[in-house]
């Protein structure tokens, strides 16, 4: 059990956490949530002693092991990836360092041979013989291939650096498991495998992450860090989500009967319970939803942007033709053979193992790139907004936010502040906040205010390259939210399960061979037999 206690932290006047009382406990997996800036990822560091409390102190039980992804992907540079991953283990590492170094020694001793060997018997209660086995299963299971298991850290790619790191925080089954954004830079295979390893897991995990999908598959409980405080809910964000929604309207409606609110909430309890009990992973830690408590459920605090894409005009039935699209970059072939013809509605995700395949793919057709070969044609009744992977150039000038929108308002008499300050109103950006300067906007404020501009343009089609990257649970909600009720089509890559399962219904992949093709939801491509056969062939 690690318990918090009592836990204050304190910036000059500002006041992150205020009296945190917590028990994480065995067999839980609790995911923390809050916006941007709450104070999720600080939190994780004084549980691990990275950072010291102002007031308070966190416990963990006597003789349990405590493991943290790593943050630092050159921390280990100057190690192989084998002895990376068993590291993670630091007590049964240190005991295998001096075995060796006992061994190793030149006038080895009666007296060296018997410490030896009271602690090869330690190492082996560890299961220190089969370490470098089980290092090495870990390692394939998260796609590190065996050629790669003997290579130094400083040769990987940083996209596998992450997959070894989060081996290490795996390995050797600690009681305590603190993963920060542990499904970075993964791919989908490899998230449902660590989703599968941690619904199973049989200790206490403790996780921060903007995956929902990955939320709603591993969490028994969500800790909702809110006004310095940390609420602890049972249940999945998806719960969290609903039934604080839920409460909020329930509050809004002063004369609905005490009794007639809590049967809606019991009725909403049930309705979720069973939801669950038929989900992919339906283990018995994730049946504790049947323990809700309907006292629990609370209003939320949180500020939701109000994305609202609108058309200016529907679009015809001719949206898109596209003949042998190709494309070369840097000596590698990214795509070719693409035929595709758009029909009125389509919502289409856009899928590749190469992500720069799929912005290049993006930037044609929004007429910022030029294919090697092929052709592409716009129905005459279209009208495309794009949002870039890269929205680096937009944001240049010194100008404030109004000032910065007001360039794309193209009706004069829509010209006035009060027009331009609604838009941004609705991305919270209202009073003082509107008159920031373009240079001082965090990532996830340059993507509230590219979506005010998409959302000015009023187009029937939209163009959007990982458009959940620096966004908070709540904007990534109403994101989602904004899409599925949008009218038009809709182009979206992205490495949110959940945003692609409820938008889209029909899935393009792109690939060097051609174009895979089909009407179904993300998760009936994702397990559709001919698709995996298809992709053996295209890639191969």
């Amino acid at each position: 059990m690690l318990t918090v206690s009592n836990l204050s932290l304190q910036f000059g006047k500002r006041v992150l956490f205020d009296e945190v009382n917590i028990k994480f406990t065995k067999g839980n997996c609790y995911g923390i949530i809050g916006a941007n800036g709450a104070g999720k990822s600080t939190f994780l560091k004084i549980l691990s002693g990275d950072i010291e409390p102002t007031t308070g102190n966190v416990s963990l039980e006597t003789d349990k092991r405590m493991s943290v992804l790593e943050q630092n992907h050159f921390a280990y540079d100057a190690h192989s990836v084998l002895e990376t991953v068993i590291r993670g283990n630091q007590k049964l590492f240190h005991i295998k360092e001096e075995m060796d170094a006992l061994y190793a020694k030149p006038d080895f001793s009666e007296e060296d041979g018997v410490k030896a060997g009271e602690l090869g018997v330690i190492y082996e209660e560890m299961g220190g013989w089969n370490a470098e086995s089980d290092a090495g299963t870990l390692l394939s299971n998260l796609g590190i291939k065996d050629d790669m298991h003997y290579k130094m850290m400083s040769e990987l790619e940083n996209a596998d650096k992450v997959r070894v790191l989060l081996a290490q925080a795996l390995f050797g089954n600690p009681d305590v498991l603190i993963l920060d954004e542990p499904t970075n830079d993964l791919d989908i295979e490899t998230i449902s495998w660590l989703e599968d390893f941690l619904a199973d897991y049989e200790n206490t995990v403790i996780v921060v992450s903007h995956d929902r999908h990955f939320l709603d598959a591993v969490c028994t409980h969500t800790c909702d860090l809110d006004f310095a405080k940390l609420n602890l809910y049972t249940g999945n964000y998806s719960f969290w989500y609903q039934a604080s929604q839920l409460a909020a309207r329930q509050r809004a409606q002063q004369n609905k009967k005490a009794e007639e609110k809590k049967k809606e909430l019991q009725e909403f309890i049930a309705r979720f319970s069973s939801n669950v009990a038929k989900a992919k992973q339906a283990t018995a830690r994730k049946k504790m939803i049947g323990k809700l408590n309907i006292e629990e459920i609370k209003p939320s605090s949180r500020r939701y942007p109000a994305i609202i894409f609108e058309q200016e005009r529907e679009a015809g039935d001719q949206i898109l033709d596209v003949k042998e699209l190709e494309k070369t970059k840097d000596g590698e072939l990214l795509f070719s053979a693409i035929n595709l013809n758009l029909k009125k509605g389509d919502k289409i995700a856009v899928l590749s193992r190469n992500s720069l395949a799929i912005t290049e793919f993006f930037q044609i057709i929004a007429g910022e790139s030029q294919p090697d070969k092929g052709s592409y044609t716009w129905g005459i009744t279209t009208k495309q907004s794009y949002l870039p992977l890269d929205n680096t150039r937009y944001f240049q000038s010194d100008d404030n936010l109004v000032d910065w929108l007001r360039q794309y308002v193209t009706t004069d008499d829509e010209r006035h502040e009060e027009y331009i300050r609604g838009f941004l109103g609705k991305m919270l950006f209202s009073g003082d906040e509107a008159l920031k300067s373009c240079k001082v906007l965090s990532g996830g404020e340059k993507m509230r205010c590219m979506f005010s501009r998409m959302m000015l343009y009023k187009a029937n089609v939209l163009l959007l390259d990982e458009p959940t990257n620096h966004l908070d649970l709540e904007s990534i909600t109403a994101l989602n939210n904004s899409l599925d009720n949008f009218k038009g089509t809709v182009f979206l890559a992205s490495h949110d399960h959940e945003l692609l399962s409820t938008v889209c219904n029909r899935i393009i992949e792109l690939t060097p061979k051609g174009i895979i093709d089909r009407y179904m939801t993300y998760d009936e491509y994702l397990s559709d037999p001919k698709v995996k056969e298809l992709k053996s062939q295209y890639y191969n």
